[in-house]
């Protein structure tokens, strides 16, 4: 692509495309493939973010590709609630209830993960007849309205209140907060597993444990929110499993499609009956499109044969170990933390975050922070990373550290 069509992408992008953050887009993108993503003045860069752990299996990874491409010759749309059998969507029922937990054999297809947390909210209101919600200071679950409520940081839900009543945030990984929150007043206890935007914060060994032992006493359902932590992202299937831990519903996103929207919320046959009386309490108009799922199942058939969770395990260790090898060199790193390929690399301040995400992006990598700690940069490469691409990662990230560090 010519300098000149580039800046007119660029120049009309700011007059038609609504805006989500003040500084003007300078990149044009034209393709993506594996963990490189190229631009349309020909610079190739390696992506360490995923799409915002999007593209686990790779962008535009040639299974997912095929498996679209053969379900709309065959059908792109058709009504998917209450009416007719979609084969694909049973096949894609049926296999994540084959790779999560107990009790999570019945599945509500939709179209992002935000949408599966609005769904999961809805979920425990309607079950236990209750209207108290308890989430995590900290915590990030979407921006609908529903989701918006239950994610902690005011500057963004303070322009919309009033928002759903009855919503708790309390202390993450404080067990003694959740004893004192959670009552017989419950519907539902919403978490991430590891905290994502929140700085790629882990809990206590014993806290999601206990967390299960008080919902299940207390009657509240347990939410694990895994949109950004599931599907092989941390180094298991699914992120509770590190604590052997299994929710009420779990809700899932962004790398289900495998590179297309979807989202989806999981439960027993038993409360997902709920939303059967009365009919349509809770229903869809895309969710379960035939292509959306061909995709999904693609990619998991994919993450399921190439092992991916291990292979986050294995290049998550590579990562965080050069990571804190690097750590040692410059002071300007404060922390190394998460699991698999989730992690944080914290530093001594947002401003020196921000140019150390703009200095490696100048060198070729790209990668993102976290909107709860600033400081904190976070590191979510597609899982099938290879070790030479990950050495090459490390590499250029060795040399923006030294850069800000001057």
């Amino acid at each position: 692509m010519d300098a000149t069509t580039i800046s007119q992408y660029i120049e009309e992008d700011a007059e038609y495309v609504c805006p989500t953050s003040p500084p003007p887009k300078q990149m044009v993108v034209e393709e993506a493939h594996g963990c490189i993503t190229k631009m349309a003045d020909g610079r190739e860069y390696l992506d360490l973010i995923a799409g915002i752990s999007v593209n686990s299996v790779g962008a535009t990874n040639p299974e997912v590709a095929a498996a679209i491409k053969a379900q709309v010759d065959k059908m792109m749309h058709s009504m998917v609630f209450g009416v007719y059998v979609v084969p694909v969507q049973v096949e894609l029922a049926k296999l994540l209830s084959e790779i999560t937990g107990p009790n999570l054999q019945h599945t509500f297809f939709c179209n992002s993960g935000t949408e599966a947390i609005e769904g999961a909210l809805k979920l425990a209101r309607k079950h236990t007849g209750r209207k108290k919600l308890i989430t995590m200071e900290r915590g990030f679950h979407g921006r609908t309205f529903g989701s918006l409520s239950v994610t902690w940081r005011e500057v963004y839900r303070e322009p919309y209140e009033p928002l759903l009543p009855m919503v708790e945030f309390i202390p993450f990984s404080d067990i003694g907060a959740a004893e004192r929150a959670i009552d017989d007043e419950t519907a539902g206890v919403i978490i991430e597993p590891i905290q994502s935007e929140g700085g790629v914060r882990v809990p206590d060994d014993d806290y999601l444990p206990r967390l299960r032992q008080l919902c299940t006493e207390r009657g509240a359902l347990l939410i694990f929110d895994e949109v950004q932590t599931g599907f092989g992202r941390t180094g298991k299937w699914f992120c509770g499993e590190h604590w052997g831990v299994w929710p009420d519903v779990l809700a899932l996103g962004k790398a289900i499609g495998g590179g297309l929207p979807m989202g989806a919320f999981m439960s027993s046959q038993e409360i997902m009956s709920t939303f059967y009386k009365p009919p349509l309490s809770h229903i869809t108009t895309f969710g379960g499109n035939a292509v959306i799922c061909a995709a999904s199942k693609a990619a998991i058939s994919f993450m399921v044969r190439e092992n991916l969770p291990d292979k986050a395990v294995e290049r998550g260790e590579q990562l965080m170990d050069g990571l804190r090898d690097l750590q040692k060199r410059f002071p300007v790193v404060k922390d190394v933390r998460g699991k698999g390929l989730l992690i944080g690399l914290e530093l001594e301040d947002a401003a020196t975050t921000e140019q150390f995400v703009h200095d490696a992006q100048d060198r070729g990598v790209l990668m993102g922070w976290s909107m709860y700690a600033e400081a904190t940069v976070r590191l979510a490469p597609p899982l099938v990373i290879s070790p030479e691409e990950v050495d090459r990662g490390l590499s250029v990230l060795k040399e923006a550290l030294a850069a800000v560090s001057q």
